[in-house]
Formats: C-alpha cells, structure tokens, sequence
C-alpha cells in the first residue's frame, strides 16, 4: 500500500477512521519521509499545525519495516503516541509490529535503593512507613515498575528520593537485584522491538554515555524519527553540560553514610572526612547564598569574591579529602565503589573549574534560596551532533511545527551541524485569512519604558472583555506575569483567572477548558505544547516578542563566540531563537479547522524594527490590524447571531 493510498482520498484511513480528513499537506511530507527512509538520508521538515505529521511519520516507517526509534518532545507526548497512535496506525496498516516504550532510569523503580532506605534510619520516619503502605502491593502488582503507575503517594512523599534509579548510585551488574531490575528489564525488551518510543531526554542521554565511552543503552535502528525537533539543541545542550550542585553534594554525604554503615568500622573510618566536607558545604552555601536572592552568573563573577572563591576551594578540597577517604574502602562492596566514584569525579571537576575557563564551554553558576549549583555547558552542540548522526547509517527525519525562520532552515542547520539535510516546509491547512486576526496596538512604549508592563495591561483589557472565549496571556517573565495577575485580578472580577504557579499545569489547563471563558497567566512551559481546541482559547495574547534574557550568561558568552568567529549574534543566533519561540506561543490559538481567535502581539518592535519583518515571515498568513474596534467586530461575528 502506498501512502498515497493509505492518506488519500477513499484510503484506508479515510474509510476506516472517524471525523478523517484528507490532506494533500499530510500525504506530501508522508511521500518525503518514505523517501528518507528509502535513501537512508536527513530531512527536516517544518509541517504548520493541522498537517496530521504524527500520522505522516508514522505510516511509512511502519510500512517500510524497518527498525525504527520515534523520539518526542515530551513524555506525555511519548506516552500518548505509544499508547493511541502507533496503535491504531498499526492497525489501520494490517501490520503487527513489536512496540516498546523506554522512559529514562528515573521512572523506574529501584528495590535495592528501597530496601536500603527501609533499613536506615530514614526508614523509621512514620511517614516514610505510610508510604510504604501504598508503595508495597503496587511493587507486589506491577510487571514494568513504571513509577508513573503509582498512584497515591504524596508528592512530598520521603520515599521518592529512595525509589527511583539513578545514574548516580546504579552498582549496575554488581546489584543484587540485577535480574530483577526494572531498568535492566525495559532495556531488554528495548532491544527487542521493531518500533521503539522514547524522548528526547532518553535519547540524548544516550548519546552523552556513548561520547563518554559508557557504552549503548538504545538499541541499533534504520530509522530515526525526532518529532518535535525544534527542542533538539536545547536538550542536546542539557545533556553535553556538567554541573556540581549542593544537592549532589548532600546525596553525596547520604549514601556514603549508608554504604560505610553496612561494612564493619567503615564509618569511623570515613567519620572525620565526612564531618569536615559537611562543614565546607555549609561554608560554601553561606557564602554563595547569603544575600538571599535568586541569580545566575559567569563562574568568574562569582570566584572575583574572595570569601565566595576560598569557600569553593574548601569545598573542593573536603571533596577529594572525603574521596580519598572512600577509596580506602571501595574495595569492600559495590556501593562503597560506587561512592568513591562520584566524590573523586565531583573534586576533579570542580578543580577543573576553579582553575580557570575552557575555550569549548561556559562555565556558570544558578543561586536559588540555600541552594547553589555550578554548571559547564557546551558553546556548541553542532559538532557532537553532527558525529552522532554520522555514527549511524539510520535515515533521520526531524520533524516540527516550527523549524523554519523566514521559511528558511539555515538557523536549525546551524544549530543541529546536519547542513547537507534535505528541507521541506509544508504550510498548514488552515485558512487562517478567515480564521484568524492579528492585533498590534498603536502607540505603546518601547518594552523598555518603565511604563510599558502597564500600558500593555491597559491595551489588553478591552481585548479580554471582549473576547467571547477563552484567553492565553503569555509572557516573557515571571515577574510581569505576576504583575499581570495582581491588576487583572482587580480589573476582571467577573473572569475567571488562571495563574501559572498557582497549581500544577495539568490542573490549570483543565480548570481553564472548563471555565470557557476563563483567562491563563502563563509563561515558559506554556508557550508550547498545549492544545486547547474551541471557544475555550478565542484569544492569544503575548507582551513582548521572546528574545532571551541578556543577562543569561550562556547566551552572552554564546554572543562573544560567534563574534569572535566574525559572525553576527543577533542575525544567527538571537533573532532565530526568537522567531522559533514566538511561532511556538501563537501556535496556541488556531488547533484546528474550526477554531477562530485573535493573536495580539503587543510588542510594537514588530513594526518598529526591520527585524520584525523577519518574525512576521515566520508567523502564518493572518490578516493584520492596529484598530481595536476590528478585534471587536472580528469577535461579534465569532459569537454569531
């Protein structure tokens, strides 16, 4: 069956499937990633909302019986293709491949670690002990040890830390649970299927063990799929940096205490070097989270303090003292050797950071409260990237609703070092002439202006009482949302609002569908991923176009970077990054073919700046307004007669 077929018109989907729409969008990228797949070459393929590209992706990798690895953005995403989609795809094909799911270590449970716990002086809290009571006849139960199953147990629950698999602390083949290891078992099955589900988290996990010589945990496939694309620097990033963080330290001190307290004299043995580093720890706390404030840094900022630079000297020194300390005993069991490990990778990595910068990476630092951590990242992923796509004869396809900037890819070529990539941009269905309206407001401050978090708001307001729906109001800080919500909360008594950090995002979401009329604060994590279909979202509102904060000093040394190398910041790296998050946050609105709404975009750079011609570019075809009186009409006629 070709995908023409299987898509098209009077195909099996469209025969078969309810509420199935044809598209030519969908069958054109489908015909491409056959294509990919046949010639085992690269695609990256911008497909605008509505194009159908799961099924696009799905239908030929599982008509060309290749082993496959499909990897998504999130895990909810991960979860929802496992469980519907690749199902009911498979079904429509007459095809039964071996499906699997693969969730990093993290989502699993680890009995030795739990059994450990329960026989250490933490096992003895009383609520440790109620917790046990929901945790042991699920153990009894499950057959995967998804801790996702696990229902019931407190989110401040105190057996959590103790539960879950670690990088950290896994003794690997010396376990003595290793034949029943939850882990070890969803790797095997991995290794066994056809079409395996992970993301992007797992994925390039992954890739990091293998860069560092660790060896293999996904197995060999002849097709890669990478949905969701867009996010693969930025998770590629996470995973090449490094960090040295308080709370490592703290785990540090935990578990050497457990593993010296099972050997015969292994505590006093380890006692005075213990008590010491939990002093430098303090020290170097102290110091670097006096003032009380969350910030972020340059490493150097931090060590041009000499009481902040001594203090992470000590600490440095109390951890190669404790290691030295553990190796006398890591030959006593795995745990101990496992210990040792860590203390004497942390020393040497935090020597190495305190002796200076390295040209290749970013050394800097994130102050929360009392809690501290020191990071290296990356400059550049391309190269990393570009040798794991090489390492492999897999056709990769990459695939996203926002790869594009200025319906060109040079930006994500750049980032991902896959330049020789073939590139297919198909628009979306939508007819979004009719569906939908932008409004830029006439005459607010520059963005800059003390006055303009105000202005918006009051530029805003007649917009969402107007607005027969649903309302997003998405922002670029924290702080202005927070702003946001003490004036709207004052100025729209009879709307309901919704305001990111009051309750867990699934809870708001669902609160915000419910109400239909409700309006959503939200930032970061609510810019992408959220479809919310209907009256429910008649309304979009963004406060200023996403450009990064420039105090991040990942993006300032970034900047220097490409400066140094003769290149333009702002055009390159800036102004994409920018496009990319923007496409993301007015992808909200319009979820399908039914839905209207407005996009406002009150940020008046867009017209101000020649650089707003680009991020309109990028954005579908709306019809575009400055009169607030046309948002009006627009939404007398969503509400009809």
């Amino acid at each position: 069956m070709s995908v023409r077929k299987a898509l098209g018109q009077g195909g099996v989907f469209d025969q078969k499937l309810e509420r199935f729409q044809p598209r030519q969008s969908q069958i054109e990228l489908a015909e491409a990633i056959a294509g990919c797949i046949s010639a085992g070459s690269t695609l990256m393929a911008e497909a605008g909302t509505g194009t159908g590209k799961t099924f696009a992706y799905l239908v030929p990798v599982l008509q060309s019986g290749r082993k496959a690895i499909i990897s998504t953005g999130t895990k909810n995403l991960q979860q929802q293709l496992f469980e519907r989609d690749l199902p009911q795809v498979a079904r429509l094909l007459g095809v039964n491949p071996r499906m699997r799911l693969l969730k990093g270590r993290g989502n699993y449970a680890c009995t030795y670690r739990l059994n450990q716990a329960r026989a250490s002086a933490e096992g003895k809290n009383p609520l440790f002990a109620a917790s046990l009571r929901i945790i042991d006849p699920w153990l009894r139960r499950t057959r995967d040890g998804d801790l996702m199953e696990l229902s019931g147990l407190p989110d401040n629950s105190p057996v959590w830390p103790h539960i879950r698999s670690t990088a950290d602390n896994c003794l690997g083949s010396e376990c003595p649970d290793f034949d029943n290891c939850y882990v070890m078992r969803a790797r095997r099955r991995a290794q066994e299927a056809d079409v395996l589900v992970v993301n992007h988290h797992l994925l390039f996990a992954d890739m990091a063990l293998k860069e560092n010589g660790f060896g293999e945990l996904l197995p060999a496939a002849q097709v890669v799929v990478l949905d969701e694309a867009h996010q693969v620097p930025a998770t590629a990033s996470r995973f090449f940096s490094q960090s040295v963080s308080d709370r490592q330290c703290s785990e540090l001190v935990k578990d050497a205490k457990r593993e010296a307290g099972e050997v015969s004299g292994g505590f006093n043995a380890i006692e005075e070097a213990l008590e010491r580093f939990e002093q430098d720890l303090r020290n170097a706390r102290y110091h670097l989270c006096q003032d009380g404030d969350s910030r972020t840094g340059p490493l150097a900022g931090l060590l041009s303090h000499p009481d902040r630079a001594e203090s992470l000297s000590l600490l440095q020194a109390g951890l190669a003292n404790l290691a030295e300390a553990l190796r006398q005993l890591a030959a006593c069991s795995p745990g101990l050797e496992k210990v040792y490990q860590r203390a004497e990778d942390l020393s040497v990595l935090l020597g190495q950071w305190l002796g200076g910068d390295d040209a290749e990476t970013v050394l800097w630092y994130e102050v929360h409260a009392n809690r501290f951590t020191l990071n290296a990242t990356p400059l550049d992923v391309s190269q990393p990237l570009q040798k794991f796509r090489q390492s492999t004869p897999a056709a990769w396809v990459l695939t996203s609703a926002t790869l594009a900037v200025n319906r060109k890819f040079d930006h994500f070529k750049r980032a991902t070092g896959l330049h020789d990539a073939q590139t297919l941009l198909v628009d979306s269905p939508f007819d979004y002439s009719s569906q939908a309206l932008l409004y830029a407001p006439p005459g607010l401050p520059e963005p800059n202006d003390r006055y303009y978090p105000q202005a918006v708001l009051e530029a805003a307001l007649p917009v969402i009482e107007s607005c027969p729906g649903g309302v997003f109001f998405l922002f670029t800080s924290h702080f202005a949302l927070r702003n946001a919500a003490r004036v709207l909360q004052q100025r729209l008594p009879d709307r309901p609002l919704f305001v990111q950090g009051d309750a867990p995002r699934h809870h708001l979401l669902q609160s915000f569908r419910e109400a239909g009329n409700g309006v959503l604060l939200g930032a970061a994590s609510f810019w992408e991923g959220i479809d919310v279909v209907g009256e429910n979202l008649s309304c979009v509102i963004i406060d200023r176009l996403p450009f990064a904060h420039p105090d991040d000093p990942v993006l300032q040394a970034r900047i220097r970077h490409i400066r140094e190398q003769g290149g333009n910041p702002f055009t390159e790296y800036q102004l994409p990054h920018a496009a990319i998050a923007l496409k993301q946050g007015a992808g909200r609105l319009i979820r399908s073919g039914t839905d209207r709404g407005v996009l406002m975009l009150c940020d008046p750079r867009l017209f101000g700046k020649p650089y707003g011609k680009v991020l309109l570019r990028s954005l579908p075809a709306l019809p575009i307004t400055r009169e607030a009186s046309e948002v009006c009409q627009f939404f007398d006629k969503v509400k009809g007669p």
